[in-house]
């Protein structure tokens, strides 16, 4: 119980170490073998200093008395050198695997993590703005999730060796002195109490930076979307000038982490010199016979002397390894911390399993809906309407009545009160991913991609041929404009469809909807942004196009909706909570 507390205590103090080792669970296996291949070529390199130093130590020993001979130098390379050979060989092997497993442990860490964030986003739907700005989010499934790599595919399996490598050491040097076993030991806390000291503030920094790249991304992201309206307002000079002022202050911290990296290694590397001397010290005073409480004695034999200093160097090396990355751990830290609110989030989940397949346009009945936010606040007053099996009916109401969170309950986004029936079968109980590929959405702004305008269109359809899209675009009145184009369907369209004016991107959005070929339309403001002709022409394509569905759009004016069946009215936020929905004919 008092271990399992502690353990608790741990995992709280530091939260974002235990989410990292949570996201490691499944690919522990992998780790664990890298660091056997690890344990190995240590135990490799402790029998290649052994045989080195018998190697040497017999040549000298050999050359001092005048009585070595071809033969038995030759016996003596024959036996060493198959198992020297096997050294040498079997380290930089041992090594590679060790550094695959790794890697590939990390790659697939990331490539669940993202498909973690993706479909924590994917859930949330239109309440993933809350987690940032879309600059932001790509910056972190993108930037921040490899951010990991370095924590994974090196500093899990370090701070192991960092233990076992030293041990072994350790043992093999107490053999022939125990007395530099013991420097050893005391020397080796030096570096690993410089590499907290110097860390803590790498980790604080990498932290800042790490929000830093965020906000600079999710401001240049803003920017390049605004970009038509900075020129409108001739103010591109001044937003270029805000963007070199943001990416110089990022250079400059970028430097402040850098200058702590840099300075914590030298630290680590001055540190285990010193210690590697004053064993070197030791040693070469004992073959002298000078050493103060041994005048006269050799303590170490010059093959023992010989075989400790060839491991004193990889004693603390990865001691200095860690230290260098403790910098990958803290960054991995900072990755994990501005992740979490995403990781952790509780989107709703819609609880239908039910597979439902319109083959007509479906009726929709709702009853005594009403939707309620995070805080408990109405968002949508009780609402009842029905529509008909294509029936096609508009949804109007001041600012903050609900339309918009309305169609979100009928993509199952939201949570909800009161019942909404799809042909009879309750939207409650169909599985949601399933019944979105039933309908059709188009928001105010249409979801284009930086992609030429084939690609975006085979989005919707994917085994469309050339001769079905040019159809689709003849009937959304668009082809005219796209064979115009020096490159016509090929033709590359910036972030948000630039390129292309605002009807125009609602045009290309219409065309993904007819290529979707879904029974059921919901239209949110599809004109809030455009003019007044450019809005009427395309309400008029929409009620041409939309002949023969089922449709629901919200718009707060009626012009070019002429051919509606039903207008439904919500109610303003003051209104009364019983008070019933109007319905007017259209």
């Amino acid at each position: 119980m008092a271990t399992k507390a502690r353990k608790t205590t741990l995992s709280s103090s530091n939260p974002a170490n235990a989410q990292l080792m949570q996201l490691l669970r499944p690919e522990q296996p992998k780790l664990f073998a890298a660091l056997a291949l690890a344990v190995a070529a240590c135990l490799l390199f402790i029998l290649q200093s052994y045989l080195l130093s018998v190697l040497f130590a017999r040549w000298l020993t050999d050359s001092q008395l005048s009585a070595i001979s071809t033969t038995d130098a030759v016996a003596l390379l024959t036996t060493v050198l198959p198992w020297l050979a096997l050294c040498l060989l079997g380290r930089p092997l041992l090594q590679y695997g060790r550094e695959q497993l790794s890697l590939r442990a990390s790659q697939q860490v990331r490539l669940n993590l993202r498909a973690t964030l993706l479909d924590k986003l994917a859930q949330a739907g239109p309440g993933k703005s809350r987690y940032g700005s879309d600059g932001s989010l790509s910056s972190a499934v993108l930037e921040q999730v490899d951010a990991l790599d370095g924590f994974i595919s090196r500093y899990y399996v370090q701070r192991y060796l960092v233990l076992i490598t030293p041990l072994l050491l350790v043992t093999a040097t107490f053999f022939y002195s125990p007395l530099a076993a013991v420097i050893l030991l005391i020397t080796a806390p030096l570096v690993p109490v410089f590499m907290i000291l110097l860390g803590n503030a790498a980790a604080a920094a990498s932290q800042r930076q790490l929000q830093k790249l965020s906000r600079m991304s999710g401001r240049f992201l803003d920017l390049v979307r605004g970009m038509p309206t900075l020129q409108q307002l001739q103010a591109t000079e001044r937003a270029s000038a805000t963007v070199a002022n943001a990416a110089g202050h990022y250079r400059d911290s970028s430097m402040q982490v850098l200058k702590l990296a840099f300075l914590s290694t030298a630290v680590l590397e001055f540190f285990s010199a010193l210690a590697i001397a004053l064993l070197a010290l030791y040693l070469g005073l004992g073959l002298l016979g000078i050493l103060p409480w041994a005048k006269g004695e050799i303590p170490v034999a010059y093959q023992g002397a010989l075989f400790i200093l060839l491991l004193a160097p990889e004693f603390y090396a990865p001691l200095r390894q860690l230290g260098t990355d403790y910098h990958a751990k803290a960054q991995a830290e900072a990755a994990i911390s501005e992740l979490t609110p995403v990781l952790h989030s509780q989107s709703w989940q819609h609880p239908g399993t039910q597979q439902l397949t319109l083959q007509s346009a479906p009726q929709l009945s709702v009853e005594q809906l009403q939707i309620s936010g995070d805080d408990n606040r109405q968002r949508l007053a009780p609402l009842s309407f029905s529509v008909a099996a294509g029936s096609r009916v508009a949804l109007q109401g001041p600012s903050g009545t609900g339309k918009s969170s309305l169609l979100h309950a009928l993509l199952g986004f939201v949570p909800y009160q009161g019942s909404i029936m799809v042909n009879q079968h309750p939207l409650l109980q169909l599985e949601r991913n399933h019944w979105q590929q039933q309908l059709g959405y188009m928001a105010q702004h249409s979801s284009i991609a930086a992609a030429s305008i084939v690609d975006n269109l085979r989005l919707a359809a994917p085994t469309a041929s050339d001769q079905q899209l040019i159809d689709i675009l003849q009937q959304v009145e668009l082809w005219p404009l796209v064979r115009q184009l020096p490159l016509g369907l090929e033709t590359q369209l910036g972030e948000r469809g630039l390129g292309l004016s605002g009807g125009q991107l609602q045009r290309l959005a219409l065309a993904q909807l007819l290529l979707q070929d879904t029974k059921l339309w919901l239209l949110d403001e599809p004109t809030a942004h455009l003019d007044g002709a450019t809005a009427y022409r395309l309400h008029q394509l929409i009620g041409k196009l939309s002949q023969g569905k089922s449709l629901i759009i919200v718009s707060h004016q009626l012009h070019g909706l002429d051919w509606l069946d039903q207008v439904v009215k919500l109610p303003a936020p003051s209104a009364s909570l019983n008070e019933s929905s109007q319905h007017v004919s259209a």
